[in-house]
């Protein structure tokens, strides 16, 4: 992969209300410049959950312009190529994925779905802050890869060991 280029990276979850929203705006506001995040549901929610923006915001990462969208909006012509595609859970794993233009690096990085803890709402939000944090950790190990000179094999294999690090759902690790 050439050195001096932006990689395009889509985040994607079955509802695109939480961990593939997590996703998109950390890679965004810790990529160098160097990523374009995305994200996109199989069966979008239609809106980012509340408590998504509400962790994002108080650890100062940008929310403006996130959305709850489909997959389709990435498959078709005039979409950004992907470079990467991640599943982060377990559902969008096992679903049939639309065929990405130009082949891009695929994993898992399956995280539990913090929209479906229930409870008081101190126990929901600390669910959605475990959820970045463990988001967070993925995101320091891809960006640190070295993306421009790696082997696509070897690239394919520390992507799905970083699917496979702290806080993996049970189907982590696994190629997407």
């Amino acid at each position: 992969m050439p050195a001096d280029r932006i990689y395009n990276v889509l985040f994607l979850c079955t509802g695109n209300s939480a961990r593939s929203i997590l996703g998109e705006a950390l890679l965004n506001h810790v990529g160098n410049a160097e990523f374009q995040a995305f994200s996109a549901g199989s069966q979008p929610k239609g809106q980012v959950h509340p408590l998504t923006l509400q962790v994002l915001a108080e650890a100062d990462i940008p929310t403006e312009g996130l959305r709850s969208k489909a997959w389709d909006e990435f498959a078709g012509p005039g979409a950004p190529r992907m470079d990467f595609v991640f599943t982060v859970c377990d559902n969008a794993a096992g679903e049939t994925c639309p065929i990405w233009p130009g082949q891009p690096m695929t994993a898992h990085w399956g995280i539990e779905d913090p929209a479906a803890v229930e409870g008081p709402e101190f126990k929901r939000k600390a669910a959605f802050e475990e959820a970045l944090r463990f988001m967070r950790n993925r995101i320091a190990a891809f960006v640190s890869l070295p993306h421009a000179t790696i082997d696509r094999m070897v690239l394919g294999s520390k992507l799905r060991g970083i699917g496979a690090m702290d806080g993996a759902s049970s189907k982590s690790g696994g190629a997407a």
